[in-house]
């Protein structure tokens, strides 16, 4: 199968090796000085098993997707829609989209453009960072998938999508659920992100601090109240298992934490305004959050 990784990042980076070393041919798309050194010297993926190197089909232009059967999508959230609408002259008529994204909001933007029976949804669980470029770094427990389409009739696509994964040494299931998994997904990078992202700790920080530990359970609380307002089948008590995972990456800076680090914009909309918009929409208060999500905002609004 030919794919193209669609943002090689920590994730894109990732996954596409490992893809790759099994057999795949794979296209990354990277751009900058990211994209020069990898086209020199290869991308460096480093876990805490074993360490190897990609050292080909690295491009900075989408023609070369022209004739990809699965496009991953691991663009930050706030570029989906521009490069998606760019790609969809660009790829096959029947080439699918699987979106390895924060949030719950990239489904909807990805199915206006292409369909949502082209679209398959992944919840992504990695503790990954770009070290500098041209080099991933993965650490923690084995990275986990759970993919799934959302058109349920295609679910017979996203088994299969998922025996490729397998097949490359990455754990991945399959559900038929997959947006209340996303969902729970996004319940864990709202109530950690945020705060970590604004003051520049770790998960471990915020856990540690009995203020800041109190800060993050009642934005989560918050984030489920909407949650379930949204139709997602999600119990209060959701917030203990939330809170309990965050004990198994404690060292890990939060995806928002290494793009302010790195002076890029924040995914701020897709893990933090999406919950705020949806709360107003259904009439959930969420004042804890709303404030950070404005203070994230100004931060954002002087980055280039």
């Amino acid at each position: 199968m030919k794919i193209g990784v669609v943002g090689t990042g920590a994730v894109g980076g990732y996954f596409g090796g490992l893809l790759q070393r099994v057999g795949n041919e794979v296209v990354f798309l990277a751009r900058g000085r990211n994209f020069e050194v990898m086209k020199k010297d290869g991308l460096l993926i480093i876990s805490e098993k074993e360490s190897f190197k990609v050292h080909q089909y690295f491009t900075d232009q989408l023609s070369y997707f022209r004739d990809v059967d699965l496009a991953l999508i691991c663009l930050k959230s706030n570029t989906t829609k521009e490069v998606a609408e760019k790609l969809l002259p660009i790829l096959k008529k029947d080439a699918w989209l699987l979106t390895l994204q924060n949030g719950v909001d990239n489904e909807e933007v990805l199915s206006d453009i292409f369909g949502a029976n082209r679209v398959i949804s992944t919840a992504v669980y990695i503790q990954a960072s770009v070290l500098k470029e041209g080099v991933v770094k993965q650490i923690g427990r084995p990275p986990r998938l759970v993919i799934g389409a959302v058109d349920v009739r295609n679910q017979d696509v996203a088994e299969e999508i998922a025996s490729l994964f397998n097949k490359a040494n990455i754990q991945t299931f399959v559900s038929e659920h997959i947006m209340e998994v996303k969902w729970k997904k996004l319940l864990w990078n709202v109530t950690f992100n945020p705060l970590s992202a604004l003051l520049k700790i770790s998960v471990g920080n915020i856990l540690e601090h009995p203020q800041l530990y109190q800060t993050a359970q009642t934005i989560c609380k918050e984030a489920i109240s909407v949650a379930q307002q949204v139709g997602m089948k999600i119990d209060d008590n959701f917030t203990k298992e939330i809170l309990e995972r965050g004990n198994f990456a404690k060292d890990h800076k939060t995806s928002m934490l290494q793009d302010r680090l790195r002076g890029k914009r924040m995914e701020i909309e897709s893990i933090c305004g999406h919950i705020v918009k949806k709360g107003k929409e259904f009439q959930v208060e969420t004042p804890v959050l709303e404030t950070i999500y404005r203070l994230l905002k100004y931060i954002d609004s002087s980055t280039s």
